[in-house]
């Protein structure tokens, strides 16, 4: 996969994993960068110091995800490359509400599958293009994490698998699954088994996944390494995990 010369969308673009891949692919000579987000000052921000264009999205809403890509296709004529990276990491255990439920369900699932209703019709009508989303190794794994965060990123990682079968190889649809990364999301974590990766370091194994034309792409080599031990033994993976767990003190 190229980036020079592209037009590339990056939802929650104004922070975090999302303005660190807007920032790359600004600097790999892309055509055009569009910084979609739900703080507008902060998508501007990052929109004026890359030379980009800032939209404001509501990923959560289906009506402001297709508005900001009608927009985008209206103003830039086409886009080569979506990245559906907006999330919350907010979240609760079993006391969890049901409106914290929602919230979760509906950016970080609805959120990618809202932009896939509207993108990838058009990049499909175009011949290909590239669809990726952000998800997490807790989508693969779970882990010490909140209950709501653990299943909505495993619920997004089954969005992406369905996008690879259904609509690759014309369109190529990569998921992004690191373990906590260093962004103000991490503190919302409380305590973990891995110390927060930085930004960069999932931006350069994105650029690398993608050009490698791979589905999965791991930052951590432990996240693949655990989801191969959990295939192995789904009991042994789940015991070692209570116990790290219980080490913890979450519990």
């Amino acid at each position: 996969m190229e980036f020079a010369g592209k037009n590339i969308v990056v939802t929650g673009g104004a922070s975090g994993i999302g303005r660190g891949l807007c920032e790359r692919f600004a600097a790999l000579g892309a055509a055009n960068v569009v910084v979609a987000d739900l703080d507008p000052a902060g998508a501007n921000a990052v929109a004026e110091a890359i030379g980009g264009t800032a939209k404001g999205c509501d990923v959560s809403d289906d009506a402001s995800t297709r508005t900001m890509v009608e927009e985008t296709l209206a103003e830039i004529g086409h886009i080569d490359l979506f990245f559906a990276n907006a999330g919350i990491g907010t979240g609760g255990d079993l006391d969890a509400s049901d409106q914290l439920w929602d919230l979760s369900w509906r950016v970080n699932v609805l959120g990618a599958v809202h932009a896939a209703r509207y993108v990838i019709p058009h990049m499909e009508a175009r011949g290909g293009g590239g669809f990726v989303i952000t998800a997490s190794s807790a989508g693969l794994t779970t882990g010490p994490v909140s209950l709501t965060y653990a299943v909505s990123k495993h619920a997004v990682v089954g969005v992406a698998e369905w996008l690879a079968i259904n609509h690759g190889p014309r369109i190529a649809v990569s998921a992004i699954c690191p373990t906590i990364v260093d962004t103000p999301m991490a503190a919302e974590f409380g305590a973990t088994m891995v110390q927060p990766m930085g930004v960069e370091t999932v931006v350069d194994a994105t650029i690398d996944g993608l050009t490698d034309g791979r589905f999965l792409i791991t930052p951590a080599p432990m996240a693949l390494d655990m989801l191969q031990a959990k295939a192995q033994d789904y009991d042994g993976f789940l015991a070692q995990l209570q116990t790290r767990v219980q080490g913890l003190g979450n519990r």
